[in-house]
């Protein structure tokens, strides 16, 4: 259990949605959602069928780095 003192040092993270063209299958959906967790603090979920990924960022990753991940992957 987090108390409060531990839970007021924990970053802040912003919920970001990317609408994600060209994904043809559940890999492709899974490769981008790791490549997204491979940045500091982040973490992801892609949904195939919605072109979507929520991402959940840290105030230290700026939205281009999101974006950067997702066309290396």
């Amino acid at each position: 259990m987090t108390d409060i003192a531990d839970a007021a040092a924990l970053p802040k993270l912003t919920e970001v949605q990317l609408v994600i063209r060209g994904m043809t299958c559940a890999a492709c959906a899974a490769r981008v959602r790791r490549k997204l967790g491979e940045l500091p603090g982040v973490t992801a979920s892609v949904n195939l069928v919605t072109e979507r990924a929520t991402v959940m960022v840290p105030p230290s990753v700026a939205v281009q780095r999101l974006v950067d991940a997702v066309a290396q992957a």
